[in-house]
């Protein structure tokens, strides 16, 4: 009888029907991924995010983020499935609710929730019988029992009853031509048994595969285990560029001829220091939760320096280069090539290049940049934003140096090499190009 079907069943009946409307907060470079991939498998989905701009953007069925094509969003806008809503109140209709939100850091490395507590509070406002929460944005262990669930809760609703809590870290990894958001694998933990289920239902109507854990305390570890993995190890090479350096020894050689082995080894690659909003950003999410349990993350802590301290070393190699060529980094022009955190992006979110720029400028150089992707530059770390030069024969003449910062794929490292009078390359993107070349080197 109909009486009998509870409230998580009728849910999951709504998701595994597709007659679910999916509600998605925050439409970045994780949410916006998300709603699309939800509209895509049929069912309507709602964007929600504070910034007017891209709301009224995304309704002409026009994408402001790079590997979103404005033809993908413009069909399911046009058909109906995609609908950015000017209004919050149009979660009070979503059956569920997905928040894809910044962590970024606050003063002195602390956590700052302040987007996940204020759009749980939008959620909460809206919040029925059968919904599902879901926090996708990366976070430390605890966030959503402890600052979630509480918020959540005020409106005497249970959880695991009532309405339904989880945590799915994104895992968005964009202009990754092998894996799409569809393709990634989902983890997905709950606050009880009930939210997990519930979650999972809701997933598996985007995503190829569902990866249920035990508690969202262990969905939001996994995550944070997942990008120190790769803060840990890039740190590792990173450490051993600096020490390779002064032996003399070219350390994407020996990474090279190290990769060679066929178990054991997992190559990594160095670079000028880590950009993006997890992995610079994860480890000290981490550091900062385990004081509370009376325990020091030195190693995690160790990595994120040595990451950290990255830019200020490139400027060092550069300024050395040029000491060494009878010019002062003082009142020298300097092009960097590329200032997106990684190849073919056009995000700059916690980009090394921005530190560098930092310090050239504080040393009086001359900066100015290209970038493909990043027609203007704009960040709280700049004083003014800064416009992408052309990149000609002349502009890399004129320049005192060059310093390769993000490898872009459609870049001409020939013509960098053959018109530069210095080439500080941090990623090895003119390695085909060096043989003979005298004014090249790697940082």
């Amino acid at each position: 009888m109909r009486g009998c079907v509870s409230i998580a069943d009728q849910a999951i009946e709504k998701f595994e029907k597709r007659t679910a409307r999916v509600g998605v907060l925050g439409l970045g470079y994780a949410g916006l991924p998300l709603a699309c991939t939800f509209a895509e498998s049929g069912v309507t989905t709602v964007g929600f995010d504070i910034d007017s701009a891209k709301i009224e953007k995304l309704s002409r069925g026009e994408s402001y983020i790079g590997h979103i094509s404005s033809d993908r969003l413009s069909r399911i806008v046009k058909n109906g499935r995609f609908y950015p809503a000017p209004d919050f109140a149009d979660l009070r209709n979503c059956d569920a609710a997905i928040i894809c939100v910044p962590t970024p850091l606050g003063e002195g490395r602390v956590p700052d929730l302040t987007y996940v507590i204020d759009t749980t509070k939008a959620v909460a406002q809206h919040l029925h019988r059968g919904q599902l929460v879901v926090l996708e944005s990366t976070t430390y262990p605890g966030t959503v029992d402890e600052v979630m669930l509480p918020i959540l809760g005020e409106r005497g609703l249970r959880a695991g009853e009532e309405i339904f809590l989880a945590f799915s870290p994104e895992r968005e990894d964009p202009a990754n031509a092998k894996f799409c958001t569809r393709s990634i694998p989902k983890v997905v933990g709950g606050v009880t048994p009930k939210c997990r289920e519930v979650a999972c239902a809701a997933y598996r109507i985007a995503i190829d595969k569902i990866v249920p854990v035990s508690s969202a305390r262990v969905a939001e570890a996994a995550k944070l285990l997942e990008n120190i993995y790769r803060c840990v190890n890039i740190a590792l090479v990173n450490e051993l560029k600096l020490l390779f350096d002064r032996m003399g020894i070219d350390v994407w050689e020996v990474i090279s001829a190290a990769s060679t082995k066929p178990f054991g080894f997992t190559p990594f690659y160095p670079g000028p220091g880590l950009g993006g909003h997890c992995i610079p950003v994860d480890p000290f999410y981490l550091s900062w939760k385990a004081r509370q349990y009376n325990f020091e993350t030195k190693f995690i802590e160790l990595a994120g320096e040595v990451n950290t301290a990255m830019p200020g070393y490139v400027v060092d190699r550069l300024s050395k280069a040029l000491e060494a060529r009878g010019k002062p980094l003082d009142g020298s022009s300097v092009l960097l090539i590329g200032v997106a955190y990684k190849r073919d992006v056009e995000d700059v979110r916690e980009s090394p290049a921005l530190a560098m720029i930092q310090l050239l400028e504080s040393a009086a150089a001359k900066v100015s940049y290209y970038d493909p992707f990043v027609p203007v530059l704009k960040s709280r770390h700049l004083f003014a934003p800064m416009r992408s030069v052309e990149l000609t024969q002349e502009a890399l003449k004129r320049a005192d140096a060059v310093v390769v910062v993000t490898d872009h794929s459609n870049v001409d490292y020939e013509m960098i090499v053959a018109n530069a009078q210095l080439v500080i390359d941090t990623r090895n993107a003119t390695a085909g190009c060096r043989p003979g070349a005298n004014n090249v080197i790697t940082a």
